[in-house]
């Protein structure tokens, strides 16, 4: 998984509304990268519809907000229209984002183990370089977590 003073990964994925996006779109941008499991399903609404409740502040700060699933276009686009949310949602249907990242990982839930997206988010500064880390997210308190020093 990516660290402290790791770089922001080099990739090509498309967003809820079908555009490519890269990661030199955001080059001089501070960046907060959010992977979530699955849209639509309780835990990822309760995180993401956070963001979206204190996105002002976190853009006021700086931060541009990308959240990062394996579901298709189709599925990210329903969950942004349904929520309204103000960032963009990248379909990384091949999880070449998620390996880069390092959040494909095993998991464990009622006593069952598989792989899957951890739940993890990712703070880069305006130069690409990790300076935080969250791999214990709050779904219903995210962004302060994010805001927390």
């Amino acid at each position: 998984m990516l660290g402290i003073g790791d770089k922001l990964p080099d990739f090509k994925a498309i967003n809820q509304y079908g555009e490519q996006k890269e990661a030199k779109d955001y080059r001089g941008k501070k960046l907060i990268v959010f992977f979530y499991p699955k849209a639509n399903t309780p835990g990822c609404t309760a995180e993401a519809c956070n963001l979206k409740d204190h996105y002002e502040t976190l853009k006021q700060q700086g931060y541009y907000l990308l959240g990062v699933s394996a579901d298709d276009e189709k599925s990210q686009r329903k969950f942004s229209d349904k929520y309204n949310f103000p960032f963009e949602l990248l379909a990384d249907t091949d999880r070449v984002l998620i390996d880069a990242f390092g959040v494909w990982q095993l998991k464990k839930f009622m006593g069952r183990e598989f792989m899957g997206i951890l739940r993890t988010t990712f703070v880069f500064d305006e130069h690409g370089a990790c300076e935080k880390v969250i791999s214990k997210v709050k779904t219903k308190e995210h962004a302060q977590q994010l805001l927390e020093d």
